[in-house]
């Protein structure tokens, strides 16, 4: 597909990921897309006569040609929406990014991702929780996702690399900066051992409104959202209301009733926004990441009647287990109609539902 055409889709007005997806799966590629006269265009559900304008005036393919010299020059990989390494968790959330840009050396598809997050203002008590978070998890093969703000996301960032476990920072801003600048050392160490990465292309600067969209990429590309302090109001409960949107696991460490640091983590536990732990053995039971030896395969009897749809949840379990938005991926059932035929093969027995939302079969 071409590069240049794909960066450009995300330079044309009034077209969000959306529109932009639909786009995609009426023409089959964005270079299609650029090609198509405006008849064409106006026949796709949402484009009018002004959006086809701006897709036919191709004044975003000088702006991608701008950003194809600056990832050249830098070693910039793009990730588009149909790409095989674009992260297939973030995939499957309906707002996901059309492209991405990132620079690293880490597998987004990894099998073991989650993401630590939290205030700004973090005290000695959060900065020991991530210490202690990145020392246990070292031998888990795990990357660990932030982003890069002061606080948290820099402790849980650090602590990372100080224990050798891979780490990606999502940015609110392009790839030509590093917000706060004072991480910048910290971002160069990232990029040999995790990556930086961005749904904004070079220039982009980061404007508030930039951080609750890098907060869904957060959210999006984990396992699982950890905070480990977090106040009453903030970027951490925004990136927790959006995980629970995606149906993926929110913990939350529990702080004394009088931090004010620890106001937003208490308060998701107590509206079962978010499953309280207290340690980093409690996320491992959570995950499901206890059981490290795989299980023989075994032959099972199963009963007469089963869908097409439980027969290829099934086919994926008879390996190992896995958890929802794995099944989601491997069978290309949707999640939403996932959770159904799930339930129906827990009461025949066939699988068992283990902690962190991870099914394996009976």
């Amino acid at each position: 597909m071409s590069l240049i055409h794909n960066i450009a889709l995300t330079f044309i007005p009034e077209v969000g990921h959306v529109t932009a997806k639909n786009l995609l799966g009426h023409f089959g590629s964005a270079e299609a897309i650029f090609k198509a006269k405006r008849h064409e265009l106006i026949q796709v559900p949402g484009i009018g006569p002004q959006t086809a304008s701006h897709i036919l005036n191709n004044n975003a393919l000088p702006e991608a040609e701008k950003q194809l010299r600056f990832i050249e020059q830098h070693q910039v990989k793009v990730l588009f929406f149909t790409d095989d390494d674009y992260p297939k968790r973030l995939r499957n959330c309906f707002d996901a990014p059309i492209l991405l840009y990132y620079k690293g050396t880490i597998d987004l598809n990894h099998p073991r991702i989650i993401s630590v997050v939290g205030t700004r203002r973090a005290t000695e008590y959060g900065r020991q929780l991530c210490r202690q978070l990145a020392e246990a998890l070292a031998s888990y093969n795990v990357i660990i996702v932030s982003g890069l703000a002061f606080g948290i996301d820099i402790a849980a960032h650090k602590e990372s690399l100080a224990n050798d476990i891979p780490t990606i920072g999502v940015l609110a801003h392009g790839l030509d900066r590093i917000y706060p600048p004072l991480h910048q050392p910290v971002a160069q160490k990232m990029v040999l051992n995790g990556g930086l990465l961005t749904e904004f292309p070079l220039k982009t600067i980061p404007d508030k409104e930039n951080f609750p969209q890098r907060n869904r990429i957060i959210a999006g590309i984990s396992d699982a959202t950890i905070l480990v302090e977090a106040t009453a109001k903030g970027g951490a409960l925004i990136t927790a209301d959006i995980a629970n949107s995606y149906n993926r696991d929110v913990y939350a460490f529990p702080g004394r009733a009088t931090d004010v640091s620890s106001e937003g983590c208490n308060f998701l536990i107590k509206t079962n926004r978010a499953a309280l732990i207290n340690n980093t053995k409690d996320l491992i039971y959570q995950l499901g990441w206890e059981e490290t030896t795989p299980k023989k395969i075994q032959q099972i009897q199963l009963p007469l009647g089963l869908s097409e749809e439980e027969l290829k949840v099934i086919g994926v379990l008879k390996t190992s287990s896995a958890r929802i938005d794995e099944l989601a991926i491997q069978s290309g059932i949707p999640q939403s109609k996932l959770a159904m035929y799930l339930l129906n093969l827990e009461m025949q027995g066939i699988l068992v539902a283990l902690p962190g939302k991870v099914y394996r079969l009976n």
